[in-house]
């Protein structure tokens, strides 16, 4: 059965990732950033409050993934904290700067990970050649690749999606960017065995005084009442589709 890992900004996301029936979360910071490192607090939270496998996020800032010297060392401190606290696995990417796969960062890390799953992420989808960075991935050893298969959103690239699928003799192909209940079905139809999504709804704040015109973000039309969280419905409705896929196909 295809495997749900959830994409999840913040601990409460986590617990209702796992109430709802997820395979597995990765933890990660900062939305409007697309996901950096969390914070040691949230690593530990997850520690005591989940039992599904836990990936954190290796990334020490937004934009590209060809990092400085001292990026890169605060990477490897942290996979090594990481790895110490116990967890399963990492999610990690780095390149080089004509947009190949970073090989000698990479065969760092993967030293530092020994005994973790890696996952190769989304840096795939700006890397220069997929096919090649598919190679040398699998060289590597890392255990997958989350990739929207080199688009804005896995659904628009799910021919490239299919075809590293078939291509893959290691890394699992692990759509992700904009994979939701109504388009599921494409991707278990493609034989993925993993999927990952935020399954989030918009929720608003709490709070009943509203300062106006304020705002925390650069984009000062950015909503500080509102923000994203994940829906376990929706989890429950796609491990269901998820199901109902096994069942018919057998």
């Amino acid at each position: 059965m295809t495997k749900l890992e959830i994409c999840c900004y913040g601990i409460d996301c986590a617990v209702t990732a796992q109430r709802a029936g997820a395979d597995r979360v990765e933890l990660c910071s900062a939305p409007r950033e697309g996901g950096l490192t969390p914070l040691a607090g949230m690593l530990q939270a997850a520690l005591r409050e989940l039992t599904i496998p836990v990936h954190p996020i290796i990334r020490p800032r937004g934009g590209d993934f060809c990092y400085s010297r001292l990026e890169f060392d605060i990477m490897k401190s942290d996979i090594a904290q990481i790895r110490e606290w116990g967890f399963p696995g990492i999610v990690v990417g780095v390149l080089d700067e004509d947009a190949h796969i970073d090989v000698p960062r990479m065969q760092q890390i993967m030293q530092l990970c020994d005994g973790l799953a890696v996952t190769f992420h989304r840096a795939f989808d700006l890397c220069h050649s997929p096919r090649r960075a598919l190679e040398v991935l699998t060289d590597l050893g890392v255990a997958r690749i989350l990739t929207s298969g080199q688009q804005q959103s896995a659904e628009t690239g799910i021919a490239l999606l299919r075809e590293l699928n078939q291509l893959s003799t290691g890394p699992i192909i692990m759509a992700g960017a904009g994979v939701r209940l109504s388009n599921l079905q494409k991707f278990l139809d493609c034989g993925l065995q993993e999927v990952h999504s935020s399954a989030s709804r918009a929720i608003a704040s709490p709070m009943r005084y509203r300062k106006a015109g304020v705002s925390m973000c650069a984009e000062a039309e950015t909503d500080e009442f509102s923000r994203s969280c994940v829906d376990g419905d929706v989890i429950e409705a796609m491990k269901s589709m998820m199901q109902m896929n096994v069942n018919r196909v057998a």
